[in-house]
Parts: structure tokens; sequence; C-alpha cells
């Protein structure tokens, strides 16, 4: 896994351990759950996007924005 930063191993591993592909992602329940400010958490899951492409999939479907994570 290419060197990732505390928090974006955290979130990385939050996701997989969730089921956002079921259940419609929210930023603000992740800025929530992890104390922190939505910006952050998009920083933190673009950062994964660029780190471990192979390992994340962001979708939109039926309106609604979904990430899996492996």
């Amino acid at each position: 896994m290419a060197e990732l930063t505390e928090f974006e191993l955290r979130l990385f591993e939050w996701i997989r351990q969730s089921d956002f592909e079921t259940v419609a992602w929210s930023s603000k329940k992740a800025a929530k759950s992890f104390k922190c400010k939505e910006d952050e958490i998009y920083e933190g899951v673009a950062a994964l996007t660029r780190k471990v492409p192979s390992r994340i999939q962001i979708y939109y479907e039926d309106g609604n924005l979904h990430i899996a994570a492996e």
C-alpha cells in the first residue's frame, strides 16, 4: 500500500469495514465520526483515490454517493 498518513489509514480502514456500497456515503457523518471538518474528509478521500486507486472505488447511484474499499 502506498504511504498513507495516519488519518488516511484510519479513514481507509473505516471505509473498508463499513458498508457504503449499500448505505449512501455521508461526508458530514464521516466528519462527525472522525471529529474533524468535512473538508478534511474530502481531502482524505481524494488522497486515497490517488494513493491506493486499485483498492478504493467511488461511484454515484440513484442520487447517492457510494464508496467501496478492499
